[in-house]
């Protein structure tokens, strides 16, 4: 997406980039809507205490994921997606906090296995 919205489109005509970043967007709709689910499911799987802690954090990133989805498909609802669109979605407060979730729980998790994996 940071390819896209430093090429200048205008996102008029359709290219092939404006259909790549359109099918991106669309795919990323669809991983969101699961994400929480995941995650609390592998907290689940792997026994992450304490519990309580990773089920509030999983309410964080419902939250985050729904207002990101809400943003992205306001970008699809765009008869064309210039590089000013994506520009503007990249530094959305809402994607931001999402990928700040997601740098936290990689870091979490990876902390968490070091402690657990027996010496």
């Amino acid at each position: 997406m940071l390819a896209y919205a430093a090429q200048g489109l205008t996102g008029e005509p359709a290219t092939a980039s404006t259909g790549q970043v359109r099918e991106f967007l669309e795919r990323c709709d669809l991983a969101l809507a699961g994400l929480a689910k995941l995650f609390t499911g592998l907290t689940r799987r792997e026994k992450l205490q304490p519990a309580d802690r990773y089920r509030a954090f999983a309410g964080v990133l419902q939250r985050d994921a729904a207002d990101a989805r809400a943003a992205i498909r306001l970008v699809l609802a765009q008869p064309s997606i210039s590089s000013q669109l994506i520009d503007n979605l990249n530094a959305s407060i809402h994607v931001r906090a999402l990928l700040t979730d997601l740098f936290l729980i990689d870091e979490a998790l990876k902390a968490s296995r070091r402690y657990q994996t027996p010496p």
